[in-house]
């Protein structure tokens, strides 16, 4: 198996358990991430606890779907901003 392909199914897989986040603070009766509440007054993100308006109050399978969505959306934003860099530091070397 490629090297590429070993890679992507490993984002797929983190992808994929990203909900645990979510799912085992309620299972063990905790408190969520602390460096997420400690540090989220710094700015807004796009994706307001990685999740869409009102879906936090539909229950767990519709927040572990955000969290999902969110994955993918972040992967994707460092896969296109990768992309553009090596294509900026190839141009400058030839």
């Amino acid at each position: 198996m490629k090297i590429t392909v070993k890679l992507w199914l490993g984002i797929a897989v983190l992808i994929v358990l990203s909900p645990l986040g979510l799912i085992l603070p309620r299972y063990f009766k905790s408190t969520g991430a602390w460096g997420e509440t400690k540090l989220s007054g710094g700015w807004m993100a796009p994706l307001a606890d990685y999740g869409f308006k009102g879906w936090q109050v539909k229950g767990l399978m519709y927040s572990s779907a955000a969290y999902i969505v969110s994955a993918i959306a972040g992967i994707g934003l460092i896969i296109i901003a990768v992309w553009l860099i090596g294509k900026m530091l190839a141009k400058k070397k030839d």
